[in-house]
């Protein structure tokens, strides 16, 4: 079997005789009438009008050899099959096609459609044109794309290789485009909130730092746009939503990468009730559209989103995955003990909520598979959310098939309270947790002004993507994930 050097070399060479014959390998312009998937669609009507058609793509086959060559190609849109036959063509045309031609190669053919005693849908060839000379073998070609880690650093390779992944990213933009179209239908009004921010905010988590040259001044890479999508609810926009990157350094894993995509939106005059009640349509809305279905498989088990979606508090999840009695007023050495047990790391700048979060992600998130809404959680594990009760935030979490959905509450306007909170998350962060939330003097100003009550929500788009596509690596559905260097 040839190497790839050697491939690459015979390539080059032909390249070097398309030249030769005075033939652009790489033209400016093409000439297309249809794409493959309208042909395709309507071909019993254009094939009667026995019309020469252009039509363009990537070959993807070949087979045959001598007066006739048979190859398929595809447009992005759908894949069709040509007839390259001598005599149907200039010879010259010909012997160039048989000698250039390879799979990779775009090409434009002009031809008429008609169907083969198999009965394959068919374009015969009389004129073509190189549109593109490839170099290199498709991974079909060349024994697949069989590292995991050479899918993700050559992700155009695996978008030819695999209609699973292809799909994957369709699906994904099908839900982004769903959770835009509803939000828009609602009339909420779609924002850009900084990406580079002086005080970073809005979310626990240790935040990428940079430097600004002509300002002279360190910027973060925002962990969350919470903080400026509430200064809209302060300046008279009642609905507001941004779809953007949040990046935060952390640990990459199955479900946790720094850079992914979220979707926030905030209304005021509504609360956490009226937001679960929101997110659970929305999500139904997605799943009918998306997939066509009120279910879908992730991990083998059936995800039912035409059912109404479950409540539990925070303290029943801890009692019944983790055997947890009262663990919003155990002593923290007791939280410590019980973490050791079920394996959870525990630091030594860890706060009791910040220890029972942990154990909630490792006991008993991935045991809660039914859409689920989690409730009442201690006010320390949220800042920025109003008190139901001196101990409770009016929040929840929206998890399903192990993984965490979406995050809302009712949010805090008070902004002396608000103060408070951020004071004491400064403590934490003076005792070394580094993803303690920083006193933003800029948003406490803002509050003052007076801001509406609201209901506000965050749903991972990544995660969303990974359930309904049931993907369990969430480097699977971001195009090009960052990677090591080569040989690190």
């Amino acid at each position: 079997m040839a190497s790839l050097e050697e491939i690459r070399n015979e390539r080059l060479k032909k390249l070097e005789l398309l030249k030769g014959r005075g033939v652009d390998p790489y033209p400016i312009t093409s000439r297309r009438d249809f794409a493959l998937s309208t042909v395709e669609r309507n071909f019993t009507k254009l094939s009667k009008k026995k019309k020469p058609l252009f039509l363009v793509g990537r070959v993807i086959a070949r087979r045959g050899q001598g007066a006739l060559i048979f190859f398929d190609f595809t447009d992005g849109t759908g894949a069709f099959q040509g007839l390259a036959k001598k005599g149907d063509m200039l010879e010259d045309d010909f012997r160039l096609f048989d000698d250039t031609v390879d799979i990779g190669d775009f090409v434009e053919v002009k031809g008429t459609l008609f169907t083969t005693k198999k009965g394959e849908r068919t374009i015969a060839v009389s004129a073509w044109r190189m549109l593109a000379k490839s170099l290199r073998p498709l991974p079909e070609k060349w024994h697949g794309l069989q590292n995991i880690e050479e899918r993700f650093r050559r992700r155009y390779l695996d978008l030819i290789a695999s209609s699973q992944s292809r799909d994957r990213f369709l699906a994904r933009s099908r839900i982004i485009s769903s959770l835009r179209h509803i939000l828009d239908d609602e009339g909420y009004l779609e924002v850009e909130t900084p990406t580079l921010q002086p005080q970073y905010g809005g979310a626990s988590a240790e935040p990428f730092m940079t430097h600004h040259n002509a300002l002279d001044a360190d910027l973060f890479l925002r962990i969350s746009d919470e903080l400026y999508l509430k200064r809209l609810l302060v300046g008279g926009f009642p609905k507001v939503y941004e779809i953007y990157k949040a990046f935060r350094n952390e640990g990459i894993d199955m479900t946790h990468y720094p850079e992914f995509t979220m979707i926030e939106f905030y209304e005021s005059f509504t609360d956490a009730s009226y937001q679960m009640e929101h997110v659970e349509k929305i999500l139904k809305r997605i799943a009918k559209e998306v997939l066509g279905t009120m279910s879908c498989v992730y991990g083998g088990e059936k995800i039912d989103f035409g059912k109404s979606f479950k409540r539990i508090t925070f303290g029943d999840v801890l009692r019944r995955y983790a055997l947890i009695m009262g663990g919003d007023t155990l002593e923290r050495g007791a939280l410590v003990l019980k973490a050791r047990q079920l394996g959870v790391e525990v630091k030594e700048s860890d706060s009791s909520v910040k220890i029972l979060d942990n154990i909630f992600k490792k006991a008993c998130r991935p045991k809660i598979i039914q859409p689920t809404f989690i409730t009442d959680y201690p006010v320390e594990y949220l800042p920025l959310a109003k008190k139901k009760t001196d101990a409770i935030a009016d929040a929840f979490q929206c998890v399903a098939g192990g993984i965490e959905l979406a995050k809302g509450f009712s949010e805090l306007n008070d902004p002396i309270d608000q103060r408070e909170r951020f004071l004491r998350e400064e403590t934490y962060g003076a005792k070394g947790d580094t993803e303690a939330q920083k006193l933003d003097e800029d948003f406490i100003e803002a509050m003052e002004y007076g801001m509406p009550p609201a209901g506000g929500v965050g749903i991972g788009i990544d995660r969303l993507v990974m359930l309904l596509t049931d993907t369990k690596n969430i480097k699977e559905i971001i195009l090009f994930p960052g990677m090591k260097e080569k040989g690190q």
